[in-house]
């Protein structure tokens, strides 16, 4: 909520290739990366259901070099966990949403990984940062 009183969404927009087929999907949030990770798993879960298990735990950010201020790389550390297992990844850019697009895709890679005996089909992005980012 601002100072207003009044409450904002973001919303993501996620384009990906799962087996050469092309999914756009568009999802609200809280803030850009619980939009982004409501988009991704909009676009993921008809063809990977069980990523409904896995959920971000925590999600923390820190600036690489601070002389560049607000140009400095970031690197985003997001943790995930399916309720029996934690496991955490990385992503850096000077941006920081793709920063943590990057954590975001590679944690959900990482969890399919885990369980290549379900999953017959590949993520390809179409391009390393997602479509959008707006907020409202």
């Amino acid at each position: 909520e601002n100072n207003g009183g009044e409450s904002f969404s973001t919303e993501a927009i996620v384009k990906l290739s799962v087996n050469d087929q092309e999914v756009l999907t568009a999802a609200e949030g809280n803030g850009p990366v619980n939009a982004l990770d409501h988009a991704l798993r909009k676009a993921l879960e008809q063809f990977f259901p069980m990523i409904k298990n896995m959920y971000l735990s925590d999600y923390k950010v820190r600036v690489l070099d601070e002389t560049d201020a607000t140009a400095s790389k970031v690197r985003v550390l997001i943790e995930s966990s399916d309720g029996k297992e934690k496991w955490s990844t990385i992503g850096v850019s000077g941006n920081i949403i793709e920063a943590s697009w990057f954590a975001l895709i590679d944690s959900v890679r990482y969890y399919l990984m885990k369980h290549e005996d379900q999953v017959e089909v590949v993520i390809q992005e179409d391009t390393h940062t997602p479509v959008g980012i707006i907020n409202h």
